[in-house]
């Protein structure tokens, strides 16, 4: 037996668009949610994210130290000026 995966609680009008999208493509409803998990992770592999273009142009190699990457959500960036002030 392959992979099982259940939804339950699909909005009516999503099962109902679900289906009518299947019958007209002329494919299960089972084959055409393959079809469209199939699609998205094929986009979604040749995004590029925000943080792959700024290493592109940045980084150590162009003379700029970038901080490791936190986890933890959001780290205030402290600046070396003559107020000697934290943003």
């Amino acid at each position: 037996m392959g992979n099982t995966i259940t939804v339950r609680d699909i909005d009516p009008g999503d099962k109902a668009w679900l289906r009518r999208e299947a019958r007209y493509t002329g494919i299960s409803m089972e084959e055409f949610v393959r079809r469209l998990i199939r699609e998205k992770r094929e986009n979604a592999a040749g995004e590029t994210r925000p943080s792959q273009v700024f290493e592109r142009y940045f980084g150590s190699e162009y003379g700029v130290e970038l901080p490791e990457p936190s986890r933890h959500g959001y780290r205030p960036f402290l600046f070396d000026d003559e107020g000697g002030g934290e943003a």
